[in-house]
C-alpha cells in the first residue's frame, strides 16, 4: 500500500515536471520566432503592388485562420477520445485547445475586416466564408460558455464533447466556401495550379511559412499551459473533495 500511495504522487510530479519543461521550451522558441516574423514582416519582405502596406496583415491573418483550424481539429479528436475513452485528460485537452482556438479565431475576424476594408470598401460583408467563420466563432464560444457555467462532471463534459465535434465540422464549410462560391475572399495564393507559392514573391513566401510555424509554436506553447493550469485546477479540486470526505 505504501508503495502504491507513493507511485502515484511520484507520476504526476514527473508528468508536471515534464509540462513546465515544454512549457519553457516552447515558450522561449515562440518569443524568439514571433520576433524573427515580425522582422520579416515589417521590414524583410518587399510592399505588395496593388494593396500597399495593408497586405502585411496577411502574415498575421491567415496564420491565425490556420492555427484556429488545427486548435478546433484538436478539441474534434480529443473529444472523440473522450466519449470513447471517458479520460479525464482528453475533456482537458479540447477544454484548452478550445480556448486557444476561440482566441485565434478572434484573432482572424478582427484583422479579416481591417485588411478588407481598404480592398473592399466594407468591414464586413456577408460573405459564406466570413459568415461561416463567424458561426464557428460563436458555437466555440458558446463550448467555453458551457464549461463556465455548468457545474464540473461527466455530464458536462459529455455535452462539451458533442457541441465540440458539431463545432468542427463548420472547419470544412469555411475552406470549401472559398472555392465553391463566387465571394469577396480572395482565392489561395500559396496553394495553386501552377505550383505551390506561385503566387508569392519569394521573399513574401518565406516569410509566410515562418510565420506558420511560429504561430504553431505559439499555439503549442500556448495550449500546454492551459492543459498545466487545467491538470493543476483538477488536482486542486481532488484534494478539496479528498478534504471534505
Amino acid at each position: 500500500m505504501t508503495t502504491g500511495n507513493m507511485t502515484a504522487p511520484s507520476q504526476q510530479a514527473q508528468s508536471s515536471a515534464r509540462l513546465d519543461l515544454w512549457i519553457s521550451i516552447l515558450g522561449i522558441a515562440a518569443f524568439v520566432a514571433m520576433l524573427l516574423t515580425l522582422y520579416g514582416i515589417f521590414v524583410y519582405v518587399p510592399t505588395e503592388r496593388q494593396m500597399g502596406v495593408v497586405q502585411r496583415i496577411f502574415y498575421i491573418h491567415v496564420p491565425s485562420a490556420w492555427i484556429a483550424f488545427l486548435a478546433f481539429g484538436i478539441v474534434f479528436i480529443a473529444s472523440i477520445l473522450y466519449l470513447i475513452l471517458k479520460e479525464a485528460w482528453a475533456d482537458r485537452l479540447a477544454h484548452a485547445s478550445a480556448e486557444v482556438g476561440v482566441v485565434f479565431c478572434t484573432l482572424v475576424l478582427v484583422t479579416g475586416p481591417i485588411w478588407g476594408r481598404p480592398v473592399w470598401g466594407v468591414w464586413w460583408t456577408w460573405d459564406p466564408s466570413l459568415t461561416a467563420t463567424l458561426v464557428l466563432w460563436l458555437i466555440y464560444v458558446a463550448y467555453l460558455m458551457l464549461r463556465a457555467q455548468a457545474p464540473p462532471g461527466a455530464s458536462t463534459a459529455r455535452f462539451a464533447a458533442i457541441l465540440g465535434i458539431l463545432g468542427a465540422v463548420d472547419v470544412p464549410i469555411i475552406h470549401i466556401a472559398v472555392h465553391w462560391w463566387r465571394t469577396l475572399h480572395p482565392k489561395p495564393v500559396v496553394m495553386q495550379t501552377r505550383g505551390f507559392g506561385g503566387g508569392l514573391h519569394p521573399a513574401m513566401l518565406q516569410t509566410f511559412l515562418f510565420s506558420m510555424l511560429t504561430f504553431t509554436i505559439f499555439y503549442a506553447f500556448l495550449l500546454v499551459l492551459r492543459y498545466r493550469q487545467e491538470t493543476n485546477r483538477a488536482e486542486l479540486d481532488s484534494l478539496k473533495r479528498a478534504v471534505l470526505d
